[in-house]
Parts: structure tokens; sequence; C-alpha cells
């Protein structure tokens, strides 16, 4: 029972079915029916079996054909072989072209790029020298904070001058205008208006200020000279007292101006002891740190029999291991028990390099003799120039105006010369110094020619007689043959001038 009820319950499958529908044909498109042709036409007849395919190929080609053209897929058309060949020459110069232009932009980049090295180098220049004035700056700044550093340990024991301010002035001026002694003295006319105003004031009491003076001023006119001269004589009395008070005070003014002058005067050259003491002080500090720099090409002193021996036992006594001390020890106390004849070779080696020493200092000595020696007579070479510089400044500021006077003559005298005059001969000092010049310029090029002429002025004073006498010959002979050069000349002159005027008589 419950075999057949499972297998009421449990469903059969159903069996597949193998055959499957078939696919319907396609019709070929027009670009695969010229393909399929053009295979056909190439391709050899075969045999018998197959013929029924290929008839069905061909109707089936046929039947495509003779489709409608709208059933067809248009058909792209087919590219041209020399377009072909041309595309891809062009693409090439395309190419080449945006590589040149690739080119010129990284070359003008490169020239930017160099001539922003450039800029950068020269600030970077121009800030390392700003940078070493700065340091030279800060070095000046320095010395000066160190002086001042001094000036402010520098503390005068001495009391000031009291000097009067501008306020303690103004109060005095005040005090003195308020003294009635101090006041100006009023003139006669004043004296007189002030007794006659109340007068007059009575007689006209609605008068203003302005006609009461009207009337004592037409009434002083009235006034006689016996009548004005009392008040002249108060005027002249109250004159003279404010004069010797006035005279007084100004002399009192002065008095404290010179005394505070002298008192000033007192406490600057005291300041100034007092500083130039501190001054002193201080070098002398800074001279005891500072040691004096040796020259190089002194000779040495020579060391004592002493250290020779102690050279000579500071190496046995080093290699013990002892110390500095003890061997400074070691070494006087053998030096001391040390018998003569032992002490004899130290002596003599120590005498032999004093004298060698001795040799030394004394060439030491005459070379720096002859370089002193050397440096006065160059700096007494270049006063001589110098002098020299200033005498022919001197001159030629005496003969500016000279020549100034002498510019007008000389071209009168020019414009009527003779050109077939000879020129006058140079003197002896002109022959000279044309030689004397060319050998100082060959030998300092470059010189002015104002340090040329004094030395060549230097030079020719320094000449004796002899020296001087080929320069006088020649000299001499220059003004011989001047001399007939001009007589021949005047000769011709007088001929021409007495044609001259045979032509004019005739």
């Amino acid at each position: 029972m419950a075999d057949t009820a499972v297998s009421e319950v449990i469903p059969t499958k159903k069996p597949r079915n193998n055959s499957r529908k078939a696919l319907k044909q396609k019709n070929p498109s027009s670009n695969e029916a010229n393909i399929l042709a053009q295979q056909q036409q190439t391709l050899p007849p075969q045999p018998s079996g197959d013929d029924d395919d290929s008839g069905s190929a061909v109707k089936e080609n046929h039947e495509s054909l003779s489709q409608p053209c709208s059933s067809r897929k248009k058909s792209k058309p087919r590219a041209n072989p020399k377009k072909q060949a041309a595309g891809p020459t062009s693409s090439f110069e395309k190419e080449m072209q945006e590589m040149q232009e690739m080119m010129e932009k990284l070359r003008i980049e490169k020239v930017k790029t160099e001539e922003m090295l450039k800029e950068k180098d020269e600030m970077l220049k121009q800030k390392e020298e700003e940078l070493e004035v700065k340091g030279r700056e800060h070095e000046k700044l320095q010395g000066e904070l160190k002086k001042l550093q001094k000036i402010k340990e520098f503390k005068p024991t001495m009391t000031f001058p009291m000097v009067q301010s501008g306020r303690e002035k103004e109060h005095e001026k005040e005090r003195k205008k308020g003294c009635p002694e101090r006041k100006r003295p009023s003139p006669p006319y004043i004296l007189w208006c002030k007794d006659q105003w109340n007068e007059i004031k009575k007689d006209n009491p609605e008068a203003e200020f302005k006609e009461i003076s009207n009337i004592l001023g037409t009434k002083w006119k009235s006034v006689t000279a016996e009548e004005k001269k009392p008040y002249e004589e108060k005027y002249q009395t109250e004159k003279a007292a404010y004069l010797q008070i006035i005279a007084k005070e100004k002399r009192e003014a002065e008095a404290m101006k010179l005394l505070e002058e002298e008192h000033k005067q007192r406490t600057a050259m005291d300041l100034l002891d007092q500083y130039l003491q501190f001054k002193q002080e201080a070098e002398k500090k800074e001279n005891k740190k500072t040691k004096k720099e040796k020259d190089p090409l002194k000779p040495k002193q020579p060391m004592s029999a002493f250290f020779l021996f102690s050279n000579e036992r500071r190496a046995a006594l080093l290699a013990e291991s002892k110390t500095v001390l003890e061997v400074a020890k070691i070494t006087g106390e053998e030096w001391k028990n040390m018998s003569e004849k032992k002490r004899r070779p130290y002596e003599e080696m120590a005498k032999k390099n004093k004298e060698k020493y001795m040799e030394e200092m004394e060439g030491y000595k005459q070379k720096k003799q002859e370089e002193a020696e050397n440096v006065r007579k160059e700096e007494e070479e270049q006063m001589k120039l110098q002098k020299q510089e200033a005498l022919q400044l001197l001159k030629k500021k005496e003969k500016t105006e000279n020549i100034i006077k002498k510019t007008k003559q000389n071209r009168q005298k020019k414009k009527n010369a003779d050109p077939n005059k000879p020129k006058k001969p140079a003197s002896s000092f002109i022959f000279f110094s044309k030689e004397a010049r060319k050998r100082l310029m060959e030998e300092r090029p470059g010189t002015a020619n104002s340090t040329l002429n004094a030395l060549i002025s230097v030079k020719w004073k320094e000449m004796g007689d002899e020296e001087k006498g080929i320069w006088n010959v020649r000299a001499a002979e220059a003004k011989a043959a001047y001399q007939k050069e001009l007589e021949e000349c005047n000769k011709k002159a007088a001929a021409a001038a007495a044609a001259a005027t045979v032509d004019e008589l005739e």
C-alpha cells in the first residue's frame, strides 16, 4: 500500500523533445551577394554531387538581387587609393609642424628662464653687497658703542656752575618792570599835562579825552620857555637817574656773563683733563690686554746655558711620566749641582748663539735704518714734487691776468706777423725737458703732466754745470741758426718793401 501511494505522489518527467525549430533563412545583403558572386567566379567547378547546392546558392543570390532597392542597406563608398596614400603624408607633416612649434615654445621658455636666472643672480649680488655694507656699518656702530660705553664709565668729580634758566630770566625782567625807579622818565610836555589836566577838566566837564588833549596841545604851544624850564629840569634829573640805573644793570649783566663764561671754561678744562686721564688709563689697560705684534724678520734671542741643558733633559724626564713642574725642579737642582766641566759645553754653545744673534741684530738694524732712510728720501722727493706743483700753480694763477691782457695784443701781432719769419729757438731747459719727458713716460706710464713737469724741474735743478753744458751748446746752435734765418728773412722783407714803394711811386 505504501509503495502504491508513493508511486502515485511522485510526478513523472516528460520526455525531452530533441526536435528544434528551423531558423528562418535571412536574405543576404547586396555586399554579401557581390562577394559570393566573385567567389563563385574564381572557384573551379565542383563535382556533380554539389551541383544542387551551388544552384541553390545562385538562386539565393539572384533572389537577393531581384529584391527592391528600398529593402537593401545603403553601402559605404569605397575609399580612393590615392587619397589613402596622401593621408599618412599629411598627418606626418602636421606632426612635424606641431613638433617644431613645441621646439620654438621650449626655446622661448629656455630664454625666459635664463633671463630670470640672470635677474636672480643680479639680485643675489646686490643683496650680498648690501649685506657687506650692513656688516661694515654694524662694525662701525659696535666701535662707537664701545666708545660710548667707555664714556659712560667716565664719572667726573667736580661741581658744575649754576646757570640761569629762561624762566628765571623772565621773572627777573618782570620784577624789574614793577620797580618804580626803573620806569622811563616822562618828557616835560607830559609833566605839564598832568598839572594842567584837572584845571581843564573843571572848565570843560563834558569834554572827552581827545578834546582835552587837543586843548592841552594848543595851550602848550603858547607856554613860554621860562614856564617850561622847571618841567625840563625835572625831566633831565629823572632821565639821569634812569640812565644810571640802566647802565648799572647792563654792567652787572655783562659781569655775570663773563663770570659764567669763565666758569664754563674752567669746567670744560677740568673735564678735558679728567677725560684725558681716564682715556690714558683705558688705553693702558687695553695695551696690557693686547700684546704688541712682533716683527717676523727680527732675530730671536738666544737661549742661555741652563735652557740648553733643560731642553736636553726634558725629553728624558717627560718619558718617565713626570709633570712640567717636576721637570723644572729636577733640572734646576741638577744644574746647581753640576760641575764646571759639564757646564762648559753648554756655556760655549750659548756664547756662540749670542754672538750669532748680535751679528744678526746688527744686520737687522742696518736694514731697518736703510728702510727708514729710503722712506725719508721718498717723503722728501714727494715734498719737493708737491712744492714744485704748488709753485707752478701759483705761477699759473699769477700769469692768468697777464695772459688775458696780452691775448688781444698777440692776436693782432699774429695777424700782422710775417708767415715766413722763423720761429724762436728753444732754450736749453726745453731741449732737456723733451728728452726727459720721453724717458719718464716710459718709466712711469699714466702719470699726470703736472707731476712730470715737477720731476723734470727737480732734475734740472739737481744737474751740475757740466751736464747742463750739453744742453746749453744745443741751445746756442739753435739760436745761431735762428739769427741767420732771421737776417735772411729781414733782407727779403726789406727788398719786398722797397719794390712795393717803387711800384707806388711809378
